[in-house]
């Protein structure tokens, strides 16, 4: 068996070469991290599950013309994506206030925000990813002024959409993080949604109960981080709706023609 070459590893994925020239794998990891690894620990289906939400999201996204990265999903843990060059910045849409807004603004945590906030943050684990500016992010050259109006356009109706989608589910989106990169085809540069979505990064609570169904349930020790995964999955539609939800045994997934 031909060994794959690994392009880049970060918290939760691996990137390796792909089978086509422009393109690359996307392996999900059941790495649990936070506070830049400070906390670390190994969720066991984790990054089965995260695969299939991001799917989910990533094939919905493209069907109503958000140019994303995402290809196909290839197995239980990996998809295939386009290569793109990423912006070194991480684009947070909050639509609640809850997180480091609550500590930096002394909001209280749950308090609906008049109008979603688009925040930037600096890619950078030894600086803990600091939040900047449309100046900072110009002065330094990581964006240009037209790639900033993209990508906010961009965030404002994946919000709007993803916004729709999970309060069908009785889900609310609270606020989420995206990343997005330059992907060159010929003579044209297009800017595109990539990396993933998932309750890694997203913060998604219950509309009748407020429970936390995302990464918080790690990061304040909350427990039930795998069962919150998997409710999201089940209610998104990539779950059998009878599938027990049982730390340890795995997630049963519904079967798609590609896998037959």
């Amino acid at each position: 068996m031909k060994r794959r070459r690994r392009v880049y590893e970060g918290k939760a994925k691996i990137l390796y070469e792909g089978p086509e020239p422009g393109t690359l794998v996307q392996h999900f990891k059941d790495d649990a991290t936070a506070f830049n690894k400070r906390k670390h620990e190994i969720v066991d289906g984790k990054g089965v599950l995260n695969n299939r939400i991001s799917e989910h999201i990533f094939t919905n996204l493209n069907e109503i013309g958000i140019p994303t990265h995402f290809l196909r999903r290839l197995n239980m843990r990996e998809q295939l994506i386009k290569e793109v060059e990423i912006i070194p910045l991480e684009v947070v849409v909050r639509n609640i206030a809850a997180g480091s807004i609550v500590t930096r603004l002394g909001a209280e945590e749950g308090t609906q925000l008049s109008r979603s906030i688009i925040e930037f943050y600096y890619k950078n684990d030894e600086l803990d990813d600091p939040i900047v500016s449309e100046e900072h992010i110009t002065a330094f050259g990581w964006a240009t002024p037209p790639e900033i109006d993209d990508i906010m356009s961009l965030a404002i109706r994946i919000n709007d959409f993803l916004c729709g989608m999970f309060i069908s589910v009785g889900i609310r989106l609270v606020d989420f993080k995206m990343e997005f990169g330059r992907h060159y085809e010929d003579d044209m540069m297009r800017i595109v949604l990539a990396d993933e979505i998932s309750p890694d990064s997203c913060r998604l609570w219950d509309t009748k109960t407020n429970d936390k169904m995302d990464k918080d349930r790690f990061r304040q020790e909350l427990g039930g981080m795998l069962e919150a995964y998997r409710e999201v999955a089940r209610r998104l539609g990539v779950l059998t709706e009878n599938e027990p939800v049982t730390k340890g045994t795995g997630p049963v997934l519904v079967k798609t023609e590609s896998e037959d």
